[in-house]
């Protein structure tokens, strides 16, 4: 495309992500690309919006993931080779940055066991294997369950310096910037937390102030609902931010000086770390998931990593990214498992607790279980890309009012996708996922819904649209009450443009070069 205008490069490649079969929607789309070759957005009466979800991945999204220099190669013992990884780790966590860098440990080719958890904990260092496939590196989990491999920051966040209280009757999801009484104590560069109290108003709008089991109330979210991002610009007491924000701001159910705006200083936060070409392998199990588990990998307090080319065989857990994981790209990973959990409670394969989460080309082949799930107060954006899940179990944010997750080009085809109210299931999990958004997927069942004050979206998407309501414990099916608002559809059965939203927002953000 050397020489040709940047509008019609844009154009062509918006042109060239879009499905070859599609669908000519009724009225204005909520996406559209416009004649300029730009994506341009429907909003709903209040001004939100579908979020630019192309911030989420590794470095904010469009960035390839990097090769790192071999430092230090580790091979199979016949033993337990736990504490040689470790320390191989441990030396390579020693060395200095170059670049942002350390280097990798190498795990040759043939059988790890491994009884215990290896963790990296220092910025730069890669644990990398010699392939997932016959012939590769496999990590064989024996001794007590445990995690497999944890990569841990020791992070810490504090806040520094005078609250702001944002102004506006009304933020909308979607937004980049946020106006406050008071910017002085703010520039560009600071880290900033956005608090959204939690206010019994609010839990009484949302319907969940009357959760309960056995008798005793349920608390439905717990505790206020936060997100990070950092001040990119300041006009008076404008505030631009980095990344837009995946809810809505309503003053009429927070206390009477608004949302809290307040600096904080992030320390002990690694970055520049990864995972990739080998295999973990569990002993099968059928247990309760309240038993202790074998589980793949937990990371947090990790900016800017990656899990990639990895398959995992017969953990009962898998992936975790933490609340403070951040920046995150998840990519081509597969899970197989041969049993299924004895409990009503199931595991999931990607737990998304974290923000700017990108899980591409990945794959699960089991029943009963999430495949994708979400954390309580998660703030995305978050994404599912290119991705297909076998067997009976479902893409389900999980509990407590998550928002801003896009499930792109994914496939469940025996399976569900649902965004829904989960009610009284497990500890009061109730409205699991706002803002939303199903494109250009399928599964065999979806549950898609909208909460109080709040939207969530099906666009070109294939599968049995199900209608449901609060799930209450105890009671029979046909006892539940009414179903609950349906969310917003689009093209039902039919692919729209552009084929992939994820991909499309990043060539309008970064130019043809971030794909």
């Amino acid at each position: 495309m050397a020489g040709m205008p940047r509008r019609i490069a844009l154009s062509l490649l918006l042109f060239l992500v879009a499905a070859p079969l599609w669908a000519h929607r009724s009225g204005q789309p909520w996406v559209e690309i416009d004649a300029a070759g730009h994506l341009t957005y429907r909003t709903l009466p209040r001004g939100d919006r579908i979020a630019d979800f192309s911030y989420a991945g590794y470095m904010g999204g469009g960035v390839m993931l990097p090769t790192t220099a071999t430092r230090v190669i580790v091979k199979p013992s016949g033993g337990d080779d736990t504490a040689a990884i470790q320390h191989a780790i441990d030396q390579v966590s020693a060395l200095p940055l170059r670049n942002g860098f350390r280097g990798a440990v190498v795990l040759a080719p043939g059988t790890f066991s491994c009884a215990g958890t290896v963790t990296i904990r220092a910025s730069g260092v890669v644990l990398r294997g010699s392939g997932n496939a016959p012939g590769g590196t496999i990590l064989t989990m024996t001794g007590q369950p445990h995690v497999a491999i944890a990569i841990e920051g020791d992070e810490t966040i504090k806040p520094t310096g005078p609250a702001a209280h944002i102004v506006e009757d009304y933020v909308p999801s979607g937004a980049q910037s946020i106006t406050v009484d008071d910017a002085a104590a703010f520039a560009p560069g600071d880290v900033v937390r956005i608090v959204r109290f939690t206010t019994p108003a609010w839990l009484h709008f949302m319907g969940m102030d009357r959760l309960s089991r056995d008798g005793r109330a349920e608390i439905w979210v717990g505790h206020d609902i936060t997100a990070l991002r950092t001040v990119v610009a300041r006009q008076g007491n404008v505030l631009q931010l980095d990344v837009p924000l995946t809810d809505s701001y309503d003053r009429r159910y927070l206390p009477p000086e608004g949302a809290e705006v307040r600096k904080v200083v992030v320390r002990g936060r690694i970055e520049q770390v990864g995972v990739q070409d080998l295999r973990i392998v569990a002993p099968p199990r059928s247990v309760d998931f309240h038993s202790p588990l074998f589980a793949a990998m937990n990371i947090d307090g990790v900016r800017d990593g990656w899990v990639r080319n990895v398959v995992v065989d017969d953990t009962t857990e898998g992936i975790e990214l933490g609340e403070n994981a951040l920046r995150i790209t998840v990519e081509n990973v597969g899970f197989r498992h041969r049993t299924t959990v004895s409990s009503s409670a199931k595991p999931a394969d990607f737990l998304l607790a974290g923000t700017q989460l990108l899980v591409y080309r990945c794959a699960s082949i089991g029943d009963d279980e999430f495949y994708v799930m979400t954390g309580a107060r998660n703030q995305g954006p978050n994404v599912v890309l290119d991705s297909k899940f076998s067997g009976d179990g479902h893409i389900q944010p999980h509990q407590r009012w998550a928002t801003g997750l896009l499930v792109d080009n994914t496939q469940v085809p025996q399976g569900g996708i649902d965004m829904m109210n989960r009610g009284e299931l497990g500890s009061g999990h109730g409205w699991t996922m706002g803002w939303g958004v199903v494109w250009n997927s399928s599964a065999a069942l979806l549950v898609i819904q909208n909460p109080p004050g709040a939207a969530n979206w099906s666009i070109g998407t294939s599968g049995d649209e199900q209608r449901a309501a609060m799930k209450i414990i105890g009671v029979p099916r046909r006892d539940l009450g009414p179903d609950l608002p349906r969310g917003i559809v689009e093209s039902p059965g039919h692919r729209v443009l552009p084929e992939s939203l994820y991909r499309a927002q990043l060539v309008q953000r970064l130019g043809p070069g971030a794909l």
